[in-house]
């Protein structure tokens, strides 16, 4: 009665030890979230006669130890399995491996492995928390690699913010991967980063905060537009958000919009409004971002740059527009309003006024969710032995998520994460487009 008077809803209850003058009961119950459950630990510890002695909370208990271990494909049985695994036996393969480094990917974990690196400097949606707070995430990371792809990752957390010491220490832990996924690392220090592993290194190196949602949210338009039967190159598309995900957004929809129409075009807006090539104080990205959009010139405020668009993708902030702002944008409008947990706009409204809406939750249809891209992406990746990744091999990934989805509509344009056919087709896909691209081993 006490859990139940403050919103509580008791799941278990199970006498742990009863002897004559007290008794242990264990007390399972849901609540909304820390604060409720403080609550409901006070509404008990306020009843005459009872104490709390602890609290649990299922998600701490399953990250007891951590998420994620090593574990031997081979077995160790006897001196002869000893041997070989390891000395003299291995001494063998070190040779050859001296001899022709190119063996390493045959002969070493390296054919299978990906270092998840990050700083914290950019957790979540919680900020510059380091790289001991970054752990969870990267484990997280890691199980959904082998949950989805079969692929061995391995988090690797720098206890630095400096973007040469990050650089120079991934370039010296890479003979031990077949490919880096950078995580979690704010910009414009991110985009720095990547671009001189990737001429640096000889495996692909991608950065999933940006390509990663590029990639979802490709498929996901592809799909909304054609439940609205509207053509990319017809659209007047508005990127709110120019950090990392939205700049990767912005040069990914550009680069299939030239593949498709030279002339079809993006407005980009951040938090001082739309980004155009005369606005002073533009950083490097703002500028680069600038050269490739906007192409008519404009000026103005989110809401400006809404009127008349056909395609609204944010990620940026919780709460920037409303039903006034919907009702200026086209006939049958795409949202996609992926701020987390709190998008640009509420869902309910947009629903009221938009043809589809995603958003990044659970709670509503449509979730862009990276796990459908970056698992079959770095399969293919890893399958194909590559060197590099091209916007070609995104583009490709883009197209498999999408086309999975055979009849979309309006509250299903990608499909589940946990769809056993999306990372296969994306692996597939990539696989395709690396050999096209000539960025494998010969």
């Amino acid at each position: 009665m006490a859990v139940g008077r403050v919103g509580g809803v008791v799941t278990a209850f199970d006498v742990v030890e009863a002897a004559t003058a007290t008794l242990v009961v264990d007390i399972s119950c849901n609540a909304l979230n820390e604060a409720h459950a403080q609550e409901i630990t006070a509404a008990l510890e306020g009843l005459p006669g009872v104490h709390v002695r602890k609290v649990s909370d299922r998600t701490f208990l399953l990250h007891l130890g951590g998420k994620i271990e090593v574990t031997s494909k081979v077995g160790l049985r006897n001196r002869d399995d000893l041997s070989r695994a390891y000395t003299p036996g291995v001494a063998r393969i070190c040779q050859a491996i001296a001899a022709n480094p190119a063996d390493a990917r045959r002969l070493t974990i390296k054919r299978n492995t990906v270092a998840v690196v990050t700083d914290g400097s950019a957790v979540l949606g919680l900020g510059n928390l380091g790289a001991a707070a970054a752990m969870p995430v990267m484990e997280g990371k890691a199980a959904l690699f082998k949950r989805f792809a079969g692929v061995d990752a391995w988090p690797v957390c720098l206890d630095t913010q400096d973007t040469e010491e990050i650089i120079r220490t991934v370039q010296i832990l890479a003979p031990a991967y077949g490919g880096i996924n950078l995580e979690d690392i704010a910009a414009p220090r991110c985009f720095e980063i990547e671009a001189r592993l990737r001429e640096l290194l000889d495996i692909p190196v991608f950065h999933d905060d940006q390509h990663g949602t590029a990639v979802v949210v490709l498929g996901a338009l592809r799909n909304a537009l054609r439940v609205v039967d509207k053509k990319l190159t017809d659209c007047k598309v508005v990127v709110c958000g120019v950090g990392a995900a939205g700049s990767a957004i912005i040069r990914l929809l550009q680069s299939g919009l030239r593949r498709e129409d030279p002339a079809g075009d993006v407005l980009a807006v951040d938090i001082d409004g739309i980004v155009h090539a005369d606005r002073p104080g533009l950083d490097d990205n703002l500028a680069s971002i600038a050269s490739m959009t906007n192409r008519s010139g404009a000026t103005g405020s989110l809401a400006d740059a809404l009127v008349g668009a056909d395609v609204f993708i944010g990620v940026s902030a919780p709460n920037l527009f409303g039903a006034d702002e919907l009702a200026t944008m086209a006939p049958d409008a795409v949202v996609f309003a992926l701020a987390n947990p709190d998008p640009e706009v509420d869902p309910a409204v947009a629903l009221q006024h938009a043809a589809v809406v995603a958003t990044g939750r659970s709670d509503y249809p449509n979730q862009i969710n990276n796990v459908l891209a970056f698992p079959g992406v770095f399969r293919g990746l890893l399958d194909a032995q590559a060197r590099d990744i091209t916007d070609a091999m995104l583009l490709a990934a883009s197209a498999a998520i999408a086309d999975v989805v055979t009849e979309p509509n309006a509250s299903f344009i990608v499909p589940s994460v946990f769809d056993a056919s999306v990372a296969p087709a994306v692996a597939e896909a990539v696989r395709a487009a690396t050999a096209k691209k000539d960025v494998a081993p010969v």
